[in-house]
């Protein structure tokens, strides 16, 4: 029981951590474009 336990942890951090590395790359990625678009900083 304890095993399924730490596969169903490690699977939710493992989705957890993917999902904040992908929402800061999506943020980076629609700062640069808005940057080369309007050329000025993007609103916050």
């Amino acid at each position: 029981m304890q095993n399924e336990l730490v596969k169903r942890l490690a699977w939710s951090g493992l989705v957890a951590g993917l999902g904040v590395v992908a929402s800061l790359a999506a943020h980076r990625t629609a700062g640069l474009i808005w940057r080369r678009v309007f050329g000025e900083e993007p609103p916050e």
